[in-house]
C-alpha cells in the first residue's frame, strides 16, 4: 500500500525503514561532529527507501474507474465513527486498504495462473476483490469472505457499478465457517488470497490445503508475511509477528506446497510436460479449411485460429472467405469438385506457410428429391464435391503430410451417413421393423445421392484412417446433426423443423458452436491415439 506523505503511517518495513532514517538523519544534521560522509549516505538510503513505494505506484498499471471510486470512498470514510456507531464489528484501521501496487501484483497472478475461480479470505473494502475480478473471465468467480456485513453493503454499489462486479459473491460471518461450507460442497479455487485475522493464516491454510480447496497446480497468496519486519527481528517478542513468524515455517516445511507426494509421470507432467489444455494448443500448426465461407466451415476455421493455428480459408466464393475472421488466415478460392483446383490450393498453401499440418475437409452440397427422380447430373454433382472433392483433398493434403510423417484430417461427414433403415425377420418373413429398432434414414426429406455420399465420407475415413496411421497421419471425421442455419427458419421448412426436432432427444437443432471443440481436438496432439473415427455430435437423434 502506498499513501500520500501526509496521511503516510509506516506499516510495511520499508515504511519503518523510511521511519528509522528519518530519525537517523535529523540527528545526524543536528550533531555537528557527524562526518558530511555519514549524513550524505544516510540522504542516499532514504532516497533509495523513500522512493520505492512512489515509484513503484507511478509505474503500475492505471486503476480503473470503479477501483479509484472505491479507493477514494475508502480513504474518505470516518472508519472510527463506523465503529463508534455501532455499524462495524472492530474499529477497522485505514492500512487494511489494498492499494493499487498490490491491487495491480493481484490482477497479474489472477491472469498469469489463467484463474477462473478465486477465493479471498478478508475483503475490507473490496478493493483486491474488484483487482482481482477485472482479469477473470466473463464466467470467472470470486468469493470474498468477510466478517463485517458493513463491509458487503459499503462495496456493493461500486461493484455494481463496474461490468466485472458481478463475478463477486461476498459471504459474510466468520471465514473458517464459510470455508466449511465451501468444502462440504466440493469446492475448488485457482487461486487463493488471505488477507484477514493473521494469527489465524496457519489455520486457514491448514483447512485449505487439507480438505482440497485449492486445486492441484494452484497458487495461495498472503498478505503481510513480513509484519511490520517483527517476523524476523531477533528481539521481536509481538504476538502477531511470532504467528506469522509460525505460520511461514510451517508453510515452508509442508511437502504439499512442492508436491512431493505425487508420482511424477506422464499423467501428473503432462505428455512431453504438456498438461491436457497444453496438448489441444495448435500453436505454428498450419491449417485448411474447405467450405469455410460460411456455416460449419467458418466455425471450423474460428476455433482452429483460437486454438492457435494458421489457418486457410478456402471456399468457392473468394469474397465470403475473405470476411472470415480468422488471424493469420489467407483467402482461397477453390472448386473441389476440380482436380487442378484442389492441387493448387494445396500449393497456395504451402507456397505461403511451407507446410499443411491439419486439413479440415468440409465442403459439401445437398439436393433433395424422391430417389425415383434423382438425376443422374444431381447424383454425380453431389458426389463430385460430397465424395470426390473430399477424396480429392485428402490425397493431395496426405501427400504432404507423408513427406513430412505427420498430419491430421478431418472430414465432415453426416448424421445421415450413420443411420439407414432397418430390417428384421418375424415369422421368417424379412419386415421392417422401426417400431423395435429406431434404426432410420434422414426423415422426411429425400435425399439419396447427399445420404449416400457421406456415408462413402465414413468408409473414406476409415480405410485412409487405418492405411495411414502407422506413417504419422490421423484421419477422422465428424457426423453433424441437423444444424441451425439460417436457410432452416424458411416458412417453407417449419413443418420439417417441428419433426426434425420431435426426434432429437436434445430438444433442439445443433449449433456450429457444439462442434468448435471436435474440429480442435481431433486436430490436436491429444487425440493422436485415434484415426478412422466417425465423431457423431447429433443431440442423440441416431439414438430414436
Amino acid at each position: 500500500m502506498y499513501l500520500a506523505p501526509s496521511l503516510q503511517i509506516a506499516d510495511t518495513p520499508v515504511e519503518f525503514i523510511v521511519e528509522y532514517l528519518l530519525k537517523a538523519k535529523e540527528i545526524a544534521d543536528n550533531n555537528a561532529n557527524v562526518p558530511a560522509e555519514l549524513r550524505d549516505n544516510l540522504q542516499k538510503a532514504l532516497d533509495i527507501a523513500s522512493g520505492l513505494d512512489g515509484y513503484l505506484e507511478n509505474m503500475s498499471s492505471q486503476e480503473s474507474e470503479p477501483l479509484a471510486e472505491l479507493y477514494r470512498k475508502s480513504m474518505s470514510h470516518d472508519w472510527d465513527k463506523a465503529y463508534e456507531d455501532g455499524k462495524t464489528l472492530f474499529r477497522l484501521p485505514i492500512t487494511c486498504i489494498t492499494g493499487r501496487v498490490e491491487g495491480q501484483v493481484l490482477k497479474m497472478l489472477v491472469h498469469m495462473s489463467k484463474a477462473k475461480r478465486v477465493l479471498e479470505i478478508g475483503m475490507f473494502t473490496g478493493y483486491g476483490a474488484l483487482s482481482m475480478a477485472e482479469a477473470l473471465p466473463q464466467n470467472g468467480q470470486l468469493i470474498a469472505c468477510e466478517l463485517e456485513p458493513f463491509l458487503k453493503d459499503f462495496s456493493k454499489p461500486i461493484f455494481d457499478k463496474s461490468p466485472h462486479g458481478k463475478k463477486i459473491m461476498v459471504k459474510t460471518g466468520p471465514a473458517m465457517e464459510t470455508l466449511k461450507e465451501l468444502a462440504a460442497t466440493g469446492e475448488q479455487f485457482d487461486l487463493v488470497f488471505i488477507d484477514a485475522d493473521k494469527q489465524n493464516y496457519i489455520n486457514y491454510y491448514k483447512f485449505l490445503m487439507d480438505h482440497n480447496l485449492l486445486r492441484m497446480d494452484g497458487v495461495i497468496c498472503v498478505d503481510n508475511t513480513l509484519f511490520k519486519g517483527r517476523v524476523y527481528l531477533k528481539d521481536a517478542a509481538d504476538e502477531m509477528g511470532i504467528a506469522l513468524r509460525d505460520f511461514g515455517q510451517f508453510v515452508t516445511n509442508d511437502p504439499r506446497v512442492e508436491q512431493n507426494n505425487v508420482t511424477y509421470d506422464e499423467v501428473f507432467e503432462g505428455v512431453q510436460g504438456k498438461a491436457v489444455l497444453d496438448r489441444m494448443r495448435l500453436d505454428g500448426k498450419v491449417a485448411y479449411v474447405t467450405g469455410a465461407g460460411q456455416g460449419i466451415g467458418r466455425a471450423f476455421a474460428h476455433a482452429l485460429g483460437e486454438a492457435g493455428a494458421k489457418v486457410a480459408i478456402i471456399d468457392l466464393d473468394k469474397e465470403k472467405a475473405e470476411n472470415v475472421a480468422c488471424i493469420p488466415n489467407m483467402a482461397v478460392s477453390a472448386d473441389i469438385s476440380k482436380p487442378e483446383e484442389v492441387q493448387k490450393m494445396i500449393d497456395d498453401v504451402v507456397s505461403k506457410w511451407g507446410t499443411i499440418h491439419i486439413a479440415c475437409n468440409n465442403a459439401g452440397i445437398n439436393k433433395n428429391s424422391a430417389s425415383e427422380h434423382t438425376s443422374l447430373e444431381e447424383w454425380d454433382q453431389t458426389f463430385n464435391v460430397n465424395l470426390r472433392g473430399t477424396f480429392m483433398c485428402c490425397q493431395a493434403a496426405g501427400r504432404v503430410m507423408l513427406k513430412q510423417g505427420y498430419g491430421k484430417i478431418i472430414n465432415t461427414a453426416s448424421m445421415a451417413s450413420l443411420i439407414g433403415v432397418g430390417f428384421g425377420k418375424e415369422n421368417g418373413e424379412e419386415v421392417k421393423f422401426r417400431e423395435k429398432v429406431k434404426f432410420t434414414v434422414p426423415h422426411p426429406q429425400k435425399q439419396l445421392s447427399y445420404n449416400t455420399s457421406k456415408a462413402g465420407v465414413v468408409k473414406l475415413t476409415q480405410t485412409l484412417g487405418t492405411e495411414w496411421i502407422d506413417r504419422g497421419i490421423r484421419v477422422n471425421c465428424i457426423s453433424p446433426g441437423i444444424v441451425d442455419t439460417p436457410l432452416i427458419h424458411s416458412e417453407s421448412l417449419e413443418p420439417l423443423v417441428q419433426r426434425w426436432l420431435s426426434d432429437i432427444p436434445a430438444g433442439r437443432l445443433a449449433q456450429v458452436t457444439d462442434l468448435q471443440a471436435a474440429v480442435v481436438y481431433l486436430a490436436s496432439d491429444a487425440s493422436d491415439y485415434m484415426t478412422g473415427h466417425n465423431l457423431v455430435i447429433e443431440g442423440g437423434q441416431s439414438l430414436w
